[in-house]
């Protein structure tokens, strides 16, 4: 039996947690940026709702507890699986981090709940040793599930603790040092020494069926001793079996490549084209990489042509694809030869495959080119008939023409996702082949948390680099070999109640638009916070949501951006300007603006530019304007309103 992570319950008006879902309609086919819109409010909401013990939908759960989804018949996903439960964090953390300061209770709890599981043991072993670690699944009331069960699973501690990381490096750079050290760092080093100790052993994949080496285990576990070791530097300890073991995990991740694709498991006797390859490239994602081919980055000439290996796979296996060429979207699963309720599509896998494309976008724009190679070749010409071996620069046509093809044919993916979506937006894990009706459990957690990180990415709202450009170099010999860490309980999970300006308050929610340079389209980001009415307490900022307003006439065709000094605004780069959006312009009011994340205290120059229809830039006349960003004990955001000179 397999099961896969719900992100769950979308706001369905049900009056308790085990109430059967109501039977809804899927919804008409909208643009994707008002889907995202009402959607990410859902998909959140959705994920709240399936967290103990306050959620709606599961009230039994321990606190802290994540649920796969209510489902507790055909399937039975009400557990909380270490793998799922993580993956979910980390978007909720990354949420966080960007400002969502209502999440810091549930991260919390989720946290705490992490540091007592760990002591828990169950059939794959205990914390003494670390093979317990490995153990999947858990009851939802934190006591070990003793079932027959696809075990060990090695991918979930590295997970969590890249989970742990992220919310640990916004304690240190907030001034909160002692929790990441006292609270945080025993609970990673934990699971790091499990990671450096196993990572060379078979266990079952990501999908529970496989018993071997998954390139998803292997690849989160090569991120997580990667950033481990700098997490554990920055608490004034050391991770020498990070050090010893990360090269030798990324000299094995090497051998999945066939040539063509990434080999998704070894010893699964099936073709090996499967989800399990595009997850791990989203999920080991680097903003400040290259378009790397050892660490399977998503704009790397290996990843884009699995990308199309994995897609194409199955054109021919749904009735829902059928007739629709190479280069469009179309509904995905987790492998062709699937049967898994008959071997359907995923939502998760689906919106998979289009973030991979948002974030192959945004590398490029960083970087400011397009390298084709004979690797990825196939993929660029189902997107562009003229792609040719070669580098393309941003000030080229064909450049822009293949950013606008590859935003497209993302979006596509999101529009299919969207056309098997409920009215209400709810999402189950998978939707029917031949009709798009949806199956298996509902309301699945990590379907909602897909809806929320490509949404993200779109909107080319990152995370932070987890190291990957001091990683990336692949020894000449490669050694199964292992280390042993540290073992030991971790007791302390006492959080000072001051670490944000409170949780009470009212919800708000925020829609900022984005107009892509070239494509003519917008991308909207939603995000629900909380404003506090708590006065004892007050945190200083690192970084101010700013909104640059700017009164500017254009004609159609016409784009504006800010470009400016600081490296958020392009560093006068006009290729990596900020583009505005036009969504609220009228004949009497020609308003532009974007909302943009900026340190917190920081002083820079700007200015606004005009992109015209044949490409060419306008800048608007001199002086250049001066901004500093407000540092005062608890802003969060600000607006500067200008016009164009």
């Amino acid at each position: 039996m397999i099961r896969r992570v719900s992100y769950a319950l979308c706001a369905l008006a049900l009056s308790s947690w085990a109430a059967a879902a109501p039977q809804l309609n899927a919804r008409a086919t909208g643009s994707v940026d008002s889907w995202f819109a009402s959607e990410t409010t859902v998909a959140l909401d959705g994920i709240l709702a399936n967290i103990g013990a306050d959620g709606e939908f599961s009230k039994s759960a321990k606190s802290g507890i994540v649920i796969a989804s209510p489902s507790t018949d055909n399937p039975d996903y009400y557990y909380t699986w270490t793998r799922d439960s993580a993956l979910t964090m980390k978007i909720l953390v990354d949420l966080f981090v960007n400002g969502e300061s209502s999440l810091q209770t549930v991260i919390e709890e989720y946290i705490n709940a992490q540091a007592y599981l760990q002591t828990v043991s169950n059939p794959s072993g205990s914390l003494s040793g670390g093979a317990g670690l490995g153990e999947p699944k858990f009851n939802v009331d934190e006591t070990a599930y003793t079932g027959s069960w696809g075990r060990p699973q090695r991918d979930g501690p590295a997970l969590r603790a890249t989970a742990l990381i992220g919310f640990g490096n916004w304690l240190i750079n907030n001034g909160y040092s002692t929790y990441a050290t006292n609270i945080i760092w025993p609970i990673v080093r934990n699971d790091l020494s499990y990671v450096a100790q196993y990572w060379n052993q078979t266990g079952y994949d990501l999908w529970e069926e496989v018993n071997g080496s998954s390139f998803f285990t292997v690849a989160v576990q090569h991120r997580a001793l990667v950033e481990g070791s700098t997490f554990a530097k920055s608490v004034g300890s050391s991770c020498s079996w990070c050090d010893s073991q990360a090269p030798q995990i990324l000299c094995f991740m090497q051998s999945f490549w066939t040539g063509s694709y990434m080999l998704a498991n070894t010893n699964s006797g099936r073709s090996g084209k499967d989800a399990n390859t595009v997850l791990a490239s989203i999920h080991t994602f680097d903003p400040a990489a290259g378009c790397d081919d050892t660490t399977f980055q998503p704009c790397s000439p290996r990843a884009l042509a699995n990308h199309k290996v994995y897609t194409d796979s199955f054109r021919s296996v749904y009735s829902l694809n059928s007739g629709i060429a190479e280069g469009t979207a179309v509904a995905v699963g987790r492998y062709p030869e699937d049967s898994y309720y008959n071997g359907n599509p995923w939502f998760l896998t689906t919106l998979a495959a289009a973030e991979q494309l948002y974030d192959a976008i945004y590398q490029w724009n960083r970087i400011g080119s397009i390298t084709i190679t004979s690797t990825s070749l196939a993929f660029f010409q189902d997107l562009y008939s003229s792609a040719a071996v070669g580098t393309y620069s941003s000030s080229s046509s064909a450049f822009t023409s293949i950013i606008s093809a590859a935003k497209t044919y993302a979006d596509g993916y999101v529009s299919v996702a969207e056309s098997h979506a409920m009215t209400n937006g709810s999402l189950s894990e998978q939707y029917d082949k031949t009709h798009g009706t949806q199956l298996s459990a509902r309301d699945l957690t990590w379907s909602y948390a897909a809806v929320l990180t490509a949404n993200l990415r779109r909107n080319s709202v990152v995370p932070p680099s987890w190291g990957e450009t001091s990683a990336s170099s692949v020894p000449s010999v490669c050694s199964a070999t292992s280390a042993t860490g540290t073992y030991s309980t971790a007791t302390n999970t006492a959080w000072p109640s001051t670490l944000t300006s409170g949780s009470a308050g009212t919800g708000t929610t925020t829609t900022t638009t984005t107009t892509k340079a070239g494509s003519g389209s917008t991308t909207t980001t939603t995000t629900t916070s909380k404003t506090s009415t708590t006065t004892s307490a007050c945190s200083t900022p690192t970084s101010v949501a700013v909104t640059f307003d700017v009164i500017a006439t254009t004609t159609y065709g016409e784009n504006v951006y800010i470009s400016g000094s600081i490296s958020q605004l392009g560093s006068w780069d006009t290729s990596s300007a900020i583009a505005l959006s036009a969504s609220q312009y009228t004949s009497s009011n020609n308003l532009w603006y974007a909302t943009i994340s900026l340190p917190a205290g920081t002083t820079f120059q700007y200015k606004y530019i005009r992109k015209e229809t044949d490409g060419s830039i306008v800048w608007e006349s001199d002086p250049n304007r001066s901004y500093t960003v407000p540092s005062s004990c608890g802003v969060s955001s600000a607006t500067e309103s200008d016009t164009w000179r």
